[in-house]
């Protein structure tokens, strides 16, 4: 259990960083995005500002691994319930979209992002 010791504590929340790489892996494979809510339940704890910042820290983490070894970006696959969109955190700093970070055109680049993961770790499988 890999632990990036430059995470926050939330109340007792530090995931694993390895462990949410891997559901997001699945997620992936799958091609279903986990809300904030259901992957932080699905880490054992209910969905807090602190704990949600602290899983958005781990994201980073896994998308610069993931860069690092030429694989596609995991943390899309994180998404807000009402929208299915990533939170502003995934948008700052993209230098691959210009537009809003919401609305039909932000949905669809989400779409694409997902959709190259998705075939990507469904052949690794």
């Amino acid at each position: 259990m890999r632990r990036d010791p430059g995470l926050p504590d939330a109340g007792g929340f530090r995931p694993d960083v390895d462990e949410v790489r891997a559901m997001l892996r699945a997620a992936a494979v799958a091609g279903e995005a986990y809300s904030y809510s259901e992957i932080l339940m699905a880490l054992g704890t209910r969905f807090t500002r602190p704990r949600m910042r602290t899983l958005c820290k781990v994201l980073d983490v896994i998308d610069r691994d993931a860069a690092d070894a030429g694989e596609p970006e995991l943390a899309v696959f994180v998404v807000r319930e009402g929208d299915r969109l990533p939170g502003q955190g995934w948008w700052v700093g993209r230098t691959d979209w210009q537009g809003q970070w919401q609305g039909p055109a932000a949905l669809a680049f989400v779409t694409r992002i997902q959709q190259a993961a998705t075939d990507y770790w469904r052949a690794l499988h």
